[in-house]
């Protein structure tokens, strides 16, 4: 069994917390058991997270050495021109190395199916925000965030909305459904 979830802001990706006061998991979600998260969203990301209960499928999807491209919206700081785009396009070096080339391109404002976020994203009168589409074929820890900041773009607002051939299209906050694989 393979399930798309749209993980909201503010979950865990995983089904407990040893945390004191516990933070919200997916275990308030009524997923079927016997199902894993096929890698992570930090906590404060949002978007698609692939579940399963096939253990060698989990590896494949989760591991770095399989290249699945995995594909966000990203709410940056700033305004983004070409040699930002450009420096995120060729890979970015980070304290942990040098990340792979990126699939990037500016978009038009806040897509108009994205849901509001709760709570909402700071706003600055005097500094720009803007969008953009991410693919990358890695999974390091706070990636996304960790490229955009070294190219001068914080990272304001991020929503994973593909992970290989599956798309999150047609699912609210904290809804799932099962998919082929």
């Amino acid at each position: 069994m393979l399930l798309a979830f749209n993980k909201p802001y503010g979950v865990l990706s995983q089904f407990s917390d040893r945390r004191q006061p516990p933070r919200p998991t997916l275990a308030s979600f009524g997923l079927p058991a016997g199902v894993y998260p096929a890698g992570r969203l930090d906590l404060d990301s949002e978007g698609l997270l692939l579940l399963s209960d096939d253990g060698p499928l989990i590896a494949r999807i989760s591991s770095p050495r399989f290249h699945w491209p995995k594909t966000y919206l990203v709410q940056v700081e700033g305004e983004p021109t070409d040699e930002h785009l450009e420096r995120l396009r060729t890979g970015v070096t980070l304290k942990d190395g040098p990340t792979r080339q990126a699939k990037v391109q500016p978009l038009i404002g806040r897509p108009d199916w994205l849901w509001p976020r709760d709570p909402p994203v700071r706003v600055r009168k005097t500094v720009p925000d803007s969008w953009i589409e991410l693919t990358i074929t890695e999974g390091r820890n706070r990636q996304v965030r960790r490229m955009t900041a070294a190219v001068g773009l914080p990272t304001l607002r991020l929503v994973r909305i593909g992970i290989g051939p599956h798309r999150l299209e047609g699912l609210k906050p904290g809804e799932f459904r099962e998919i082929e694989h």
